[in-house]
């Protein structure tokens, strides 16, 4: 397969290097279009001058491609989503979807009808402790569920030191903890427990300094499927940490992050059976979904999160910011 990366941000070279690491494509392209970063990252990944693109409309006129990564800021995912779709590319597009439901309709049908492969980045999907309660939830062992909760926290300054000079700082490109951050969450939440229904959010600039976008962001859930969700966020605790706790009516299922394992209790007082997970560093759980991706794009196996979830995890961003802009409870199914 051919590929094109489209933008190469961190998580754009990310994506190239994850692709190159598994060795499936007969050819990688990209595309920058700040010349110095351009240069750095075909240094740095040895890819040939000819492959390395100033801007997306000279690469599809000088190359073909199967399959896409697209990498740029959320406000420009779905116009050139229907640009790859009218050429028949199959795409794998960095999450949120967008930023508003404009053009999203048009953009499902046009997949639908040339039969397109998407995948949409909410990575989570493929830590292996998320998957594996994932797969005991649908198994039934455990019962309906009931209950969710997920806390995330890190020291983000020190993560992403060049976080006041990128989108995270800017709104309109998709920035701040809701669009960036706590998204993830919402769409691991959907996958355990099924659509939201409604909720409510308080969010508020905490502490990050340098940027006046949510750094904080506490959610209230329920489920169609009847369960109750809560959502915690904060961009500036010292730990980076990662807890879902799903609570079943025969049981009790916990992923932990930094102790990567996934556990799970059946006893009232009883003990907790951990089964550890292997997650030697980030680029583990990207190399799990491409490579899911490309299974599924060759005709085996699906993506982990299909368009459909992301359509209603951006329906949850959106009501998320509505609520924390003082609405109140909003209803998604209205």
């Amino acid at each position: 397969m051919r590929l094109l990366v489209i933008g190469t941000g961190s998580i754009g070279e990310r994506h190239l290097r994850v692709f190159q690491h598994l060795d499936r494509c007969d050819a990688i392209a990209f595309c920058e279009t700040h010349p110095e970063r351009r240069a750095e990252i075909a240094r740095r990944y040895g890819i040939p001058d000819a492959f390395a693109y100033t801007d997306l409309d000279t690469a599809l006129s000088k190359g073909t491609y199967d399959i896409a990564v697209i990498a740029t800021p959320a406000p420009t995912h779905l116009g050139i989503g229907m640009q790859l779709a009218d050429l028949g590319i199959h795409q794998l597009m960095e999450k949120p979807l967008s930023l508003s439901l404009d053009g999203v309709e048009s953009y499902a049908r046009s997949i639908a009808e040339k039969n397109l492969t998407v995948a949409v980045g909410y990575v989570h999907r493929a830590h292996p402790a998320v998957s594996a309660i994932r797969r005991e939830i649908a198994s039934g062992r455990f019962g309906k569920v009931l209950t969710v909760s997920i806390s995330t926290g890190q020291s983000f300054a020190q993560l992403r030191p060049a976080y006041r000079d990128v989108y995270f700082a800017k709104p309109e490109l998709g920035g701040g903890a809701i669009n960036d951050m706590i998204t993830h969450m919402y769409n691991v939440g959907d996958w355990f427990a099924g659509p939201v229904s409604r909720l409510v959010t308080d969010a508020a600039h905490q502490a990050l300094d340098g940027v006046t976008v949510e750094d904080t962001v506490h959610t209230l859930t329920r489920h169609e499927s009847g369960a109750m969700g809560t959502y915690t966020l904060n961009l500036y605790q010292h730990p980076n940490e990662v807890l879902m706790t799903v609570v079943c009516e025969r049981g009790t299922l916990r992923a932990d992050y930094p102790k990567q394992r996934w556990s799970w209790m059946t006893d009232p007082n009883g003990a907790w059976h951990h089964e550890p997970v292997s997650v030697p560093d980030r680029d583990t759980i990207y190399q799990i979904q491409n490579a899911a991706f490309l299974d599924a794009v060759e005709g085996f196996g699906e993506v982990l999160c299909p368009l459909e979830d992301a359509i209603r995890t951006l329906k949850v961003n959106l009501a998320s910011h509505r609520s924390a802009g003082g609405s109140g409870w909003e209803n998604l199914l209205t």
